[in-house]
This record gives structure tokens, sequence and C-alpha cells, in this order.
């Protein structure tokens, strides 16, 4: 049987069974868009989160676009991204007007390096042609960013903290999610994220009660929130008196339904994560340049389990031969991608992103993978001699 790159099949046989009811309950209420599933999904997502707010929406690239148009980030600002994650992250930075300035990561954890964060906004105020305004920092493979240096920073400039934990949901440092440090969380329901629906689904939590009205009017075409309502004496549905320019980004009700069922098990699926990687640690330390490293006090959900080897193209082709899928995240930082190429105020020396673009390579993971297939995946990587 082929090896899976991340095995959801397993999963299904667990709860199928109860995600097929609860499908099939929206099927036969019949309210597939904005349905009860949804309230209660946020509701439960909130409290997963210890946020007071949760708002779903269809993905987690608009979850991030919905945080910087509902801080009123535009034209003139600036928005300072990892160089070294997926396109998203930057990707919603031009939709709303700014531009990104995009920094290099610390070689252990892969995630936003403050030192040079720092610096960057440093070089952004010295030029003096755009205002920093938001640091969107990445939960990258699961790991949180070091957010207590991170929140230091943002309160010394005056600028938000965005958390974009597409790949992170549910991550901890000394037990306390980044909301502790952030603004607002945005996260990813893509079936191959930790925590994923059954088709694209995203969400944002927050504890900021102005900050989700904004959100709530951007998510549906930029209607009219209650204030915006009251304000202007409109008695008519919200959703016909258009106040921003917003988008059409609702979470379908089958996938709410879904994620309940997910969601409940997910505490338990983070702690099987932590066996499964600690695992691969002990199978592979000191067998290829370096294994994930996870910082005293941080936990990892481990969207990816990623090692480094100084020959990776010519390992995955070999892993191929073996029947081990493999991935790697990222062959191209931000910064060298073409379309981003305009991009270049203030982002300053990216070299590390640069040099872990060529080593990174991602080996099969997912909270149920057993010893012998684990066995297997290692076997093959130990077995390859170039």
């Amino acid at each position: 049987m082929a090896i899976p790159f991340i095995d959801l099949g397993i999963q299904r046989e667990r709860i199928g069974a109860k995600i097929e009811d609860a499908v099939l309950k929206v099927i036969k209420h019949g309210a597939y868009i904005m349905g009860p599933e949804v309230k209660a999904f946020e509701a439960d997502m909130a409290k997963f989160a210890g946020a007071k707010h949760a708002l779903s929406c269809a993905n987690g690239t608009d979850a991030i676009e919905l945080i910087l148009l509902g801080l009123g980030v535009g034209k003139g600002d600036t928005v300072f991204v990892p160089a070294f994650t997926f396109v998203a992250t930057a990707e919603v930075v031009p939709m709303t007007g700014a531009e990104p300035v995009f920094v290099d990561i610390q070689a252990d954890t892969y995630n936003i390096d403050p030192v040079k964060l720092e610096a960057a906004i440093e070089a952004v105020l010295k030029e003096g042609r755009l205002k920093p305004a938001a640091i969107i920092a990445v939960d990258l493979f699961g790991q949180p960013a070091d957010y207590p240096a991170l929140s230091v920073i943002a309160k010394k400039y005056g600028i938000h903290l965005i958390c974009d934990s597409a790949q992170g949901f549910g991550c901890t440092i000394d037990g306390k999610q980044p909301l502790e440090w952030a603004v607002a969380t945005a996260t990813s329901f893509y079936p191959a994220k930790p925590l994923g629906c059954y088709g694209d689904g995203g969400a944002v939590v927050t504890n900021d009660d102005a900050l989700l009205e904004r959100l709530i009017s951007f998510r549906v075409h930029g209607g009219a929130t209650p204030t915006d309502a009251a304000t202007m004496n409109y008695t008519h549905e919200a959703k016909y008196l258009n106040v921003r320019i917003g988008m059409n980004s609702r979470l379908d009700t089958i996938q709410a339904a879904v994620l309940v069922e997910k969601l409940a098990i997910f505490g338990e699926e983070i702690a099987l994560r932590q066996k499964v990687a600690a695992r691969y640690n002990e199978l592979l330390g000191g067998k290829v340049i370096s294994v994930p490293h996870v910082r005293s006090g941080y936990v990892s959900t481990w969207a990816q389990y990623t090692i480094e080897h100084a020959n990776r193209d010519a390992l995955q082709l070999h892993l191929r031969e073996k029947g081990v899928p493999s991935a790697v995240y990222y062959p191209i930082p931000l910064h060298q991608q073409p379309g981003y190429s305009m991009f270049t105020s203030g982002s300053g020396d990216l070299a590390v992103s640069e040099a872990k673009s060529k080593t990174v390579i991602s080996l099969p993971f997912s909270p149920y993978l057993d010893e012998a297939t684990q066995d297997e995946i290692v076997a093959a990587v130990l077995s390859f001699k170039g």
C-alpha cells in the first residue's frame, strides 16, 4: 500500500460516521450558507483559542486580508512578512494597497527573526516613503513565532502584530496561544492543515470587539454593522447598506459541520503529533543536517515534519523511487518570486531564507502515523548515500 503524505483516511475511520450525520443534518435543514453550524463552530473555536470572538470565512488567505482591512491597512503602509513562507502571507498585502517588506528568518525555527525585523522597520522609517503598519508573523510548520519578542517590537513602533497561524492553529508558548500577544490570529482549514475541513475554509480569532464588527462587515460585501446602521438611521437589511468595499468570504455550513466534529478531537490529535515528531527526531537526529527544533516551552502543531539535507533534490528523487512521498516547503523565497520582484524596499539581507530553501524537505506526517510506516520512511531516508 502506498504511503500517504498526509493520511486523512485514519481520522475519517475514527469520526466519519459523526461527520456524515452532521453533514446530512445540514442537507436536511437546508441552511447551506451561514446556517446554525457556522455559529456553533465559531463559538467552539473561540473557546478552544481562549478568545472572545471567532469569525469564520472562506479560506485562510481571506482571513489574513480581512484582518488587514479591519485594521485599516492600505496605500502608503508597509507590512512586514517573513521571506520564507507560503505566498498567501504576502499576497494579501498589495491587495489592500500596502506594500510587503520581506524579513529573514531564524535558522532554528524558520520563523521571522525579531532582530532582523527591527532592522527592517528602521530601514523603512529611514527611507520615509512608507509608514510601518503591521507585522504578520507566521507559525511555520506549526511552531509559534517568537511572539514575546515580536510584541515588544510592535509596541515600540506602534504597529499591529498579526498571527498567520494557517499551519499552527493550536500552537502555544508556555501554554498561551499567539492571541496573547497578537491583535488577531488568522488560520486555514484547507484539508491538509492540522485542523482541516472537507473543502476550503478559514477563520479569524480576536479579542477586539470593534475589530470584529469591521471584520463582519468586510466579510460580506462591506455591509453595515449595527453601529453603522444606528449612526445612519438605516432600518432595512444591513447587507443593502454597503459602507465599505468588502468581499464575499463565508464558510459553508457543511464545512462548519465537519469542523465541529474535527475540533472536538483536535486537542488529542495535537498531543499525538508530539509523539510522532519526537520519534522522528530520535530516529533521524544526527543523521541529516538538522531535524526540527522546538524551543523550550513551545508546542508545535506539526503541520509538517521538515528536515534538512545537503543533497535535498537527489534525496527527494530517491524517496520517490522507494515509494515515500515528500514535499519541499518552500523552494523559492518570496523575495525571489517573479511576482514580488518589485518589493525590495527595506528588506535587507535574506541569506537564511535563501539557504533554507535549498535544503528543507518534509516527510509524511499525521497524528496517526504508525511506527512500522514511520520506520519504513526513516529507512528510506537513511538508505540514501548521496
